[in-house]
């Protein structure tokens, strides 16, 4: 059942005044009669305190039968019922009842305490007259020692009588004054909940789309504040919705205009959103809404998307279909757990590079044969040429070279990224290796009077890999060191990173790269110096190299430079390289 705000106030209201009535009459009709009863009992040790001296005299005479009738004419006298109790509990004297019949009092609380020395004090039922009782027990000393107890009563009945009456009286002003409490807290409560409900029903038409609903109350505090701030939020929303839905309109106009395919999918796998590209590429029809599965029919997409899910990783793949070939990238949204798939069209563009790449290693096999015949004629000249031919002759000589270098990488890069070499894997151990290589720059390191140091790290393991690729690939680093290093020193570090991955760096002091050269230094005929590479003899095809042995290898290279201060090649490899 619902509860509205009216009965939660109200009925707080209710429990408040009933608690705090129920406290109010239990507190003050327990402490009213436990304060009369401490002014009671303290009335009785006066009056018992007075009349122990005119007790002792009969005591110490030993006149019982004086005594006696002494204590029951004051007792009668002054309305209150004396007794006096020798040391083993035996009354002596009392005002209402003959001690002759009375029982043994020794073990009477106030009695005992006493005997104590102590003032003694009970509130209870008396058999010996039959009613509710105070007494009174006071200690009576002769010569040093307890002796007697004097014990006076006073019946409780009239104390009662006015507890009950007092009892009345309060409970008629508890209940008027609960009354008036309840009548102005269902006012109360109205005046809060009134603009309460009026504001529920603005929120309500709100909700169901009307932002021209407005609360506008009389009201001087808080609620009146938080109408004005219900209404200006409506006036926000409103703006904001029109702003989002022109935002939408312009985002949905981009989406369908992409060329493109996009596809976004919820965490069960609903389709929330794909474009025009995406429907023609799978040939479906309003597919949002449902499951990827149900409306595409692809084994390799969804298989694609499934392991997207599984992973919760970002991922590419190249898909065919239809006879055409889609990059197709998958960003993991992690916050919701979707997924937002973008299909790219590579058939153009590998077409072409295929085109490129067919290109140039034709051209490289064409050109081989030729420059062969050619360095031979060269070689030829030398030997039977004049003095006047040998300058034109080496010219001829050192193009030639340059030329016949560029086709055999022109070669070697075209088999690579063909995926034709098959490596030969086998344990290698990398510091000999690169020892060895060092051997055929000896020469060049003398001449330019280098530091050459090579640094292996603690447990460097022999590593799986195919030697002939590796030492093509670390001849080229290390060339480079030597070719654009002319002073200071070249250091080689091999270190293992951990159980899987080892790391070969070759850093030098030589010129270094600008900044901005580093993104492309890997494609094939970059070079950053291009007059420079010339003179040296570069082809521009020596990095690229690398990086592409590095790959076969499961492996990546990286760079750092600092222009004038030298270069580091990072090479990283697998220990062991999986089939």
């Amino acid at each position: 059942m619902k509860r509205t705000i009216f009965l939660k106030v109200f009925g707080g209201y209710l429990l408040v005044i009933i608690a705090f009535t129920s406290f109010l009459l239990l507190f003050s009709l327990s402490t009213i009669k436990n304060f009369y009863l401490d002014t009671l009992a303290r009335d009785l040790e006066k009056l018992g305190e007075a009349l122990k001296l005119k007790v002792i005299p009969y005591l110490e005479n030993d006149r019982q039968e004086e005594l006696d009738a002494f204590i029951k004419k004051f007792g009668a006298d002054i309305n209150t019922r004396i007794t006096v109790i020798d040391r083993e509990g035996v009354v002596l004297a009392d005002s209402d009842e003959d001690p002759g019949m009375m029982n043994n009092h020794k073990f009477r609380p106030e009695i005992a305490m006493a005997f104590r020395g102590e003032i003694g004090r009970s509130l209870r039922f008396s058999n010996t007259v039959g009613a509710d009782m105070l007494y009174i027990g006071l200690p009576i000393e002769r010569e040093g020692h307890l002796s007697e107890v004097l014990r006076v009563s006073l019946y409780v009945k009239d104390i009662n009588h006015l507890y009950a009456g007092l009892r009345s009286n309060i409970w008629r002003t508890i209940i008027f004054l609960s009354l008036l409490s309840l009548v102005g807290a269902f006012f109360l409560s109205r005046s809060l909940t009134q603009p309460i409900k009026k504001m529920k029903a603005a929120s309500e038409r709100i909700a169901a789309g009307d932002f021209d609903a407005r609360v506008f109350l009389k009201n001087r505090d808080e609620l009146k504040d938080l109408a004005a701030g219900l209404n200006l939020m409506t006036e926000r929303i409103q703006y904001q919705f029109s702003e989002m839905s022109r935002q939408k309109e312009e985002l949905n106009s981009i989406l369908f205009s992409i060329a493109d395919g996009l596809l976004a999918i919820d965490r069960q796998g609903k389709i929330l959103f794909s474009n025009k590209i995406f429907q023609d590429t799978f040939q479906v029809e309003h597919p949002d809404g449902k499951f990827y599965w149900e409306a595409i029919r692809d084994r390799e997409f969804n298989e694609f998307i499934k392991e997207v899910q599984e992973t919760k990783k970002n991922m590419a793949k190249e898909l065919g279909r239809d006879g055409r070939l889609y990059l197709c990238r998958a960003i993991l949204l992690s916050s919701r757990e979707e997924i937002v798939i973008s299909l790219h069209d590579l058939t153009e563009m590998k077409r072409v590079e295929q085109i490129k790449k067919d290109f140039i290693s034709n051209v490289s096999h064409e050109l081989r044969t030729p420059l062969t015949a050619i360095k031979g004629y060269v070689e030829t000249l030398k030997d039977e040429g004049g003095e006047k031919c040998h300058g034109y002759v080496d010219v001829i000589d050192r193009h030639t070279n340059r030329l016949i270098n560029i086709v055999k990488d022109l070669l070697l890069l075209s088999e690579l990224e063909e995926g034709e070499t098959k490596l030969e894997f086998e344990q290698i151990d990398l510091d000999n290796m690169i020892k060895s290589i060092l051997k055929i720059f000896d020469q060049k390191i003398i001449q330019k009077d280098l530091l050459l140091q090579v640094h292996i790290g603690p447990d460097f393991p022999l590593v799986e890999g195919d030697p002939f690729r590796l030492e093509q690939m670390f001849i080229n680093i290390i060339d480079n060191a030597v070719k654009y290093t002319e002073k200071g020193k070249i250091e080689i570090f091999l270190k293992r990173e951990n159980k899987k991955f080892i790391s070969i760096a070759i850093q030098d002091s030589g010129i270094g790269i600008p900044k901005d050269h580093l993104p492309r230094i890997f494609e094939r005929f970059y070079v950053v110096d291009k007059s420079r590479s010339r003179k040296l003899g570069g082809t521009g095809l020596g990095l690229s190299i690398v990086k592409h042995i590095s790959l076969l290898h499961n492996g990546k290279v990286t760079v750092e430079s600092t222009l004038g201060e030298g270069t580091k090649f990072t090479v990283i490899l697998p220990i062991k390289p999986p089939q």
